[in-house]
């Protein structure tokens, strides 16, 4: 009797490897995201000061347990004021002290559309444990994207941003996922605070710069949640 349970254990477990092994394996993933904004600039050098609320939809192309090319679009809501920061009226004066400081502040709202490279830390799936996935996992991402400052008086503003940050995901069903994701997103461009009152945010202290230095820079930290379609194609060539 004892044989015949350990038989009937070894293949039970058998079949439940074989059955994770036969699931379905996803290629994409889409869903939205939720979370808080704040910018970072002349008008603003702490974290998490002045947030506000950002959305919008992501999607995710899967190479690989490990590997994944993300993109996204959202919008959110940027603001500061220089209060504690010393701006002056003319950046250009020839005043030893600087100039005359004055008190500045701006509302702009942000679109951001952009693409992401992300590193798991450990294979993201449900089945195969065998081969070190895991249900949960954190991740490096990095990547390239456009910003857009709109409203607030001043007019649109483009440029470029580098997404830089740190993320968990957690697989609550076989293709429903759910994460969180911090990142900073630095600029190319120094007119994210501009507004049709205030100019004085945009080289405040007569000093121009090039690239992504001296540039304003926004922080996302976004909650998500995803759903996987797309299913590898098990019999093909070439598509292990």
């Amino acid at each position: 009797m004892k044989r015949l349970t350990l038989i009937l254990a070894c293949l039970l477990a058998t079949l439940t490897l074989e059955a994770q092994d036969d699931a379905d394996v996803y290629q994409m993933e889409m869903g939205g995201a939720l979370g808080l904004d704040f910018y970072l600039g002349d008008a603003n050098k702490r974290p998490f000061r002045h947030s506000s609320a950002m959305g919008g939809f992501i999607v995710r192309r899967m190479f690989n347990p490990r590997m994944a090319l993300k993109g996204n679009l959202t919008m959110g809501h940027l603001h500061g004021n220089s209060k504690g920061y010393f701006v002056p009226t003319d950046a250009a004066t020839p005043s030893p002290t600087g100039g005359v400081p004055v008190s500045v502040k701006f509302r702009r709202n942000v679109l951001d559309l952009g693409a992401q490279f992300e590193m798991n830390f450990w294979g993201f799936s449900m089945g195969e444990a065998y081969k070190g996935n895991s249900r949960i996992t954190p991740y490096a991402v990095a990547g390239l994207g456009l910003t857009l400052a709109m409203g607030g008086g001043g007019g649109t503003k483009a440029g470029l941003n580098c997404p830089i940050g740190l993320g968990v995901k957690y697989k609550l069903k076989r293709r429903v996922n759910l994460g969180a994701e911090w990142t900073f997103r630095f600029t190319t461009t120094d007119a994210l605070d501009t507004s049709g009152q205030w100019k004085q945010l945009g080289h405040p202290y007569a000093i121009k710069s090039t690239g992504f230095k001296n540039k304003d820079a926004y922080s996302y930290l976004m909650f998500f949640v995803t759903y996987e379609m797309m299913p590898k194609c098990k019999t093909c060539h070439n598509n292990d």
